[in-house]
């Protein structure tokens, strides 16, 4: 694993930080890449930091937005690279960054940081991250975090599951409460704001992932 510029390591584990997944071959003129420039942006005035792969793309917009939101404030933009066969490089909008030349390490990472994760519309890369952090969850690696599914890509899958894997009780109906469809920003902030709330009150269902994913 290389660190590049700031590492990340000094961050305190008790602040508030939401992961954001997403493509990263969605252009700027997209109303997806501006409805998470948006969300972002409200993110970092509430100075929580958000989390991305760091790259082009929907983690472009979520760390340009919150650049914009956080100004003023202590929030940070963290972006967590990998190292690929074509290279993608770091947008311009990161306060820290950290690089990795395997997905796993990486994925590891997301982990340890995030304490709500936004799943926002993508291909397979996004969708491993949204399985990897469910299975966490469900297998009590780290803590009852949210993960919030934003778009019209994700009700299907969810419907997927229950017909499938559900029905034929391969997960337990518990396994879908960690799970939260958001048509809108309105509906994430919602979310986010009640998980946020807790996180401070320390309510049970809450920790500190730093504390509790241990990595060999």
């Amino acid at each position: 694993m290389k660190t590049k510029k700031k590492g990340i390591g000094k961050l305190d584990p008790k602040h508030f930080r939401v992961a954001i997944f997403g493509s990263a071959r969605i252009k700027k003129k997209d109303r997806i890449y501006k409805q998470i420039y948006s969300l972002a942006g409200e993110l970092g005035k509430r100075e929580i930091d958000v989390v991305t792969g760091g790259g082009t793309g929907l983690m472009e917009a979520a760390n340009a937005g919150h650049k914009v939101g956080s100004r003023g404030n202590k929030a940070h933009s963290i972006g967590l690279g990998i190292k690929l066969p074509m290279e993608q490089g770091f947008n311009k909008s990161l306060d820290k960054m950290e690089t990795f030349s395997r997905f796993t390490n990486r994925l590891d990472r997301f982990m340890l940081l995030s304490n709500a994760v936004i799943v926002s519309p993508g291909g397979v890369g996004t969708l491993l991250e949204f399985f990897y952090t469910w299975q966490l969850i469900q297998v009590e690696h780290v803590c009852n975090i949210p993960v919030i599914l934003l778009g019209n890509e994700w009700p299907g899958l969810i419907e997927w599951i229950e017909r499938g894997p559900l029905k034929a009780k391969y997960l337990d109906k518990s396994d879908m409460h960690h799970l939260f469809l958001a048509k809108n920003n309105s509906d994430v902030l919602k979310i986010i704001d009640k998980a946020h709330s807790e996180f401070k009150e320390g309510k049970k269902d809450f920790c500190v992932n730093f504390k509790k994913y241990r990595i060999d």
